[in-house]
C-alpha cells in the first residue's frame, strides 16, 4: 500500500480508474483501426466519434474544428505552423501582416520555442516580442494594446502552469479589437477547472493535453476556430479529416473520452468552492509549519488547485527534499524545468525577489482531490516543518539536540568545517565561506553553541561577516592573529617533538601547524591529547587548503583523514595515499538488496540524506532494519570511526543514488572494502529502512 501523497497535478495527474478501464477496453475489445469499414473498425470509430462529440459540447467548439493529437506541444506547433504559413502567404500576396510575434512572459516554454523555430524555418524573420505581466502574473493589457497594431500573432494562456493565475481572456480580446493578429490560447491548465465556450470568443487556436486531467500521457486535442488558417503538421493517411494524419491513439482517446464524459456528467469532480477550501487548508498548514512562508500567487486570481510558495532561508532543493522524504510529491516551479538549478522565469517576470523565484515550490492538486488526501497532506506538512526545525533550518522555540563531532558545509568545490562539542556547547569554525555565513549562524544559534574561534588556513581570509552575524555566540579574541588564531592559546607537543599552540574543545584539541614557505599556509590537527602531547596516532583529522604532506606526515598518522578546504571532486576527505576506487560490484540494485542483507546480517544501512529528510521519512522498513543517519556533511566524522573499527558492510542509500555513490566511493578510497551504494536510491527501491528514532523540536 502506497503512502505517497501526490500534489504535483499541474505536471501530470494520476489516471482516472474509468479512463484506465476505457483504455483497456479499447485495446482488448475494440482494438480495430477506426479507418477500417468492417465491424471491428466501426466499433473503434464509435469511440472516436463519441469522444469528439463530448469534447465539442464541453468546449463549445461550434463550427470550429477539433482534432486529436499527442498533446499540447504538438498542438502548439500545429497552431504556430498554421498561423505562420498563412502569414507568409499573405505577405507574399502583398498584404501587411504585422511584424511582431507576441507571447506572454509567463507562457510555457513550448510557445516561444515553437514561434522561434517556425519563424526561422519559414524565413519570416518576424520579431519575437515578450508581453510583460504585472506583479500578480496577469498580462499587461496596456502593453498589449500598444503592440496590437503591429502584432501578427499573439500567444497567451488561459491559466499559468506554475502559479495557476487565470488570464483575463475578455480583456485580452478587447485589447486585440481591430487587430488582424491570430490568437493562440494555451488551455492546458483550464480543462476541467474553467468554463470554456470557445466558439463565442475570437480565439483561433486552443491546445489541450489529456494527462493534465486524469487521462494518460500522449493524447490531446487542438481546437481551430472556423475560418482560421490551418496547415497540417503531419500528413499521410488523412486521418482526423486530413487535419492530423497517423492512426489515432485509440487507447488514449478512449481514456480521454471517459474523463470528458465524467466532466460533462458533473458527478465525479469537485466544484470550485470545495477546491478553494482544500487550498485554504493546505495554505494554513504551510503557514503553521514553515514560519515566514510567502505565497507567490494571488489566491483570488488563480486556480483553486494551485499554490506557489517560498520560505525565507530555504532553497527549493531543501524544500523539495524534505517533502519528498515525507512522500509528498511537489515540484520546484514547472516540471519541464525543475531539474535546472535556476530561478523560475515565471516568477522573475512577475518581478518577485530572487529568493522567492529561486526558492519557489509549486503544490498542485486536481479536481478529484478528496478530504482524506488533504488531511493526510496537512499532517505530512506539519511533519516536514518539525524535521526542518530539528535540523536548525527554520526557527524553533526550543533548541535542537546538540551535535558532536565534525560537520562539513558545502561539497561543490569549497568547504567550511565546524568542530562541535555537545558537552560544552562550544565549537570551532575552520575556513568559513561567505555563502555559509547564514547557515553557520543559524546552526550555532539553534543549538546554542559558543564559537571558541574562527580560524583560517590562509591569512586575512575574511571572517568579519560571520563574527558580526554570530554576535554574543562568538568569543571575541582581541589578540588574534591574521588567521583568527588566539595568540595566547595553550601549548602542546606534537608527535615529532615540536611545540604548537592548541585550543581545547571538550576532550579534544585543535592544534595549529605552520606549513608552506614563509608561513603563508596553516594546517590544523584535531585529536585527543595524551598527557600534554598530541602523538601522530591520536590525530584523527588534518585541515589544510593544500595539504603539505611532507609537513603533516611528521605529525599525523597514516589513518589521519585529510579534510580539504577545496573539494572540487567531491572527495569529502582523503588520506595520504588513496587505496582504491569504487569496484564494479559495489552498487546494489533494489532486487539484490534483500539477498545482500540476508547474506550479511551485520550490514549497516546508512542514510546519507540530510537530517531533515531522514526525520521526515515515513516509508516502511527493509526487512525490519533500522538505518543510521549520516548526511554527507558528517561523512568524515563517521568514516574515521568506521576505519578504526572492525569493518562491517556499509550500504549507503539516498533518494536517487547519487549521494550514496559518492559516500561509497569515499569509503572505498579510504580503504573500507565493504562499502556499497544502493543504485537508484529510494526512488527505485520502493521501500526505505525505518529511521532510528529522532526527536523533533516543537
Amino acid at each position: 500500500m502506497t503512502t505517497e501523497i501526490y500534489l504535483d497535478s499541474n505536471a501530470t495527474s494520476v489516471v482516472l480508474p474509468a479512463a484506465i478501464a476505457a483504455a483497456t477496453d479499447a485495446m482488448g475489445q475494440r482494438y480495430g483501426n477506426p479507418s477500417s469499414t468492417h465491424a471491428t473498425g466501426l466499433k473503434a470509430k464509435s469511440i472516436l466519434d463519441q469522444t469528439r462529440a463530448c469534447a465539442v459540447r464541453l468546449l463549445g467548439v461550434g463550427d470550429g474544428r477539433l482534432m486529436f493529437n499527442s498533446g499540447a506541444t504538438e498542438g502548439i506547433h500545429t497552431a504556430v505552423l498554421s498561423a505562420l504559413v498563412s502569414l507568409r502567404e499573405r505577405r507574399a500576396a502583398g498584404e501587411a501582416i504585422g511584424s511582431l510575434l507576441v507571447y506572454g512572459a509567463t507562457e510555457h516554454k513550448a510557445v516561444p520555442e515553437s514561434l522561434a523555430h517556425w519563424n526561422r524555418l519559414l524565413g519570416l524573420n518576424l520579431t519575437l516580442h515578450k508581453l510583460p505581466v504585472d506583479h500578480d502574473g496577469a498580462h499587461s493589457l496596456p502593453a498589449l494594446r500598444e503592440v496590437a497594431p503591429q502584432a501578427a500573432m499573439v500567444c497567451t494562456m488561459a491559466a499559468n502552469n506554475e502559479t495557476g493565475v487565470i488570464s483575463d481572456l475578455d480583456g485580452i480580446a478587447a485589447a486585440l479589437e481591430g487587430s488582424k493578429a491570430l490568437w493562440l490560447v494555451d488551455c492546458v491548465q483550464a480543462l476541467g477547472k474553467l468554463k470554456l465556450d470557445l466558439s463565442s470568443t475570437r480565439i483561433d487556436y486552443a491546445p489541450f493535453s489529456g494527462h493534465k486531467l486524469y487521462a494518460p500521457k500522449g493524447v490531446g486535442m487542438l481546437y481551430v476556430r472556423a475560418g482560421a488558417p490551418f496547415t497540417p503538421l503531419i500528413t499521410g493517411g488523412g486521418q482526423e479529416g486530413g487535419l492530423r494524419s497517423g492512426t489515432e491513439n485509440m487507447a488514449g482517446i478512449a481514456a480521454l473520452g471517459a474523463v470528458l464524459s465524467a466532466l460533462e456528467r458533473g458527478d465525479t469532480f469537485r466544484g470550485t468552492a470545495e477546491l478553494c477550501g482544500f487550498r485554504a487548508r493546505l495554505a494554513d498548514s504551510l503557514r503553521a509549519a514553515l514560519p515566514g512562508v510567502v505565497f507567490n500567487n494571488p489566491f483570488d486570481k488563480a486556480l483553486p488547485t494551485t499554490l506557489n510558495f517560498a520560505v525565507p532561508g530555504l532553497s527549493s532543493r531543501e524544500l523539495m527534499d524534505v517533502f519528498d522524504a515525507a512522500e509528498v510529491r511537489v515540484s520546484a516551479g514547472s516540471a519541464c524545468s525543475s531539474s535546472k538549478a535556476a530561478p523560475s522565469y515565471v516568477l522573475d517576470a512577475m518581478g518577485l525577489p530572487l529568493w522567492r523565484s529561486a526558492g519557489a515550490i509549486r503544490m498542485s492538486f486536481g479536481p478529484l482531490a478528496d478530504e482524506a488526501t488533504i488531511a493526510a497532506a496537512c499532517e505530512r506538512i506539519a511533519r516536514c516543518g518539525a524535521a526542518l526545525r530539528a535540523s536548525c533550518l527554520i526557527p524553533s522555540e526550543r533548541g535542537a539536540a546538540p551535535h558532536d563531532g565534525l560537520l562539513q558545509l558545502g561539497v561543490e568545490g569549497a568547504c567550511s568545517w565546524m568542530v562541535l562539542d555537545a558537552a560544552s556547547r562550544s565549537c570551532i569554525v575552520i575556513d568559513p565561506l561567505p555563502d555559509h555565513t547564514a547557515r553557520i549562524e543559524s546552526y550555532v544559534r539553534c543549538q546554542n553553541y559558543q564559537v571558541q574561534a574562527i580560524v583560517s588556513t590562509l591569512p586575512n581570509a575574511g571572517r568579519d561577516m560571520l563574527i558580526e552575524a554570530l554576535g554574543r555566540h562568538f568569543n571575541r579574541h582581541a589578540d588574534a592573529d591574521e588567521y583568527g588564531w588566539p595568540r595566547h592559546a595553550a601549548s602542546i607537543v606534537l608527535g615529532n617533538g615540536a611545540g604548537a599552540s592548541a585550543i581545547q574543545l571538550g576532550e579534544q584539541v585543535l592544534a595549529c601547524v605552520p606549513c608552506g614557505g614563509g608561513d603563508e599556509l596553516r594546517a590544523y590537527l584535531l585529536g585527543a591529547p595524551q598527557e600534554g602531547r598530541l602523538p601522530a596516532a591520536a590525530v584523527r583529522f588534518a585541515f589544510s587548503a593544500r595539504p603539505a604532506l611532507q609537513v603533516l606526515g611528521a605529525v599525523s598518522a597514516g589513518h589521519t583523514l585529510l579534510c580539504p578546504t577545496r573539494d572540487e571532486h567531491n572527495q569529502f576527505c582523503t588520506i595520504a595515499e588513496p587505496l582504491a576506487t569504487l569496484a564494479a560490484d559495489a552498487q546494489l540494485d533494489s532486487g539484490a538488496l534483500d539477498a545482500f542483507l540476508q547474506a550479511h546480517p551485520d550490514a549497516c544501512l546508512v542514510d546519507v540524506r540530510e537530517p531533515y529528510e531522514f526525520a521526515a521519512t515515513v516509508a516502511p522498513a527493509w526487512a525490519g532494519r533500522a538505518a543510521l543517519s549520516v548526511p554527507l556533511g558528517r561523512l568524515a566524522e563517521y568514516a574515521s570511526a568506521w576505519l578504526h573499527a572492525e569493518q562491517t558492510p556499509l550500504v549507503f542509500f539516498c533518494r536517487s543514488g547519487n549521494r550514496s555513490l559518492k559516500a561509497a566511493q569515499c569509503l572505498r578510497r579510504l580503504g573500507h572494502r565493504q562499502a556499497y551504494s544502493l543504485n537508484g536510491g529510494l526512488a527505485l527501491a520502493g521501500a526505505a529502512p525505518a529511521p532510528l528514532p529522532l526527536p523533533l523540536a516543537a
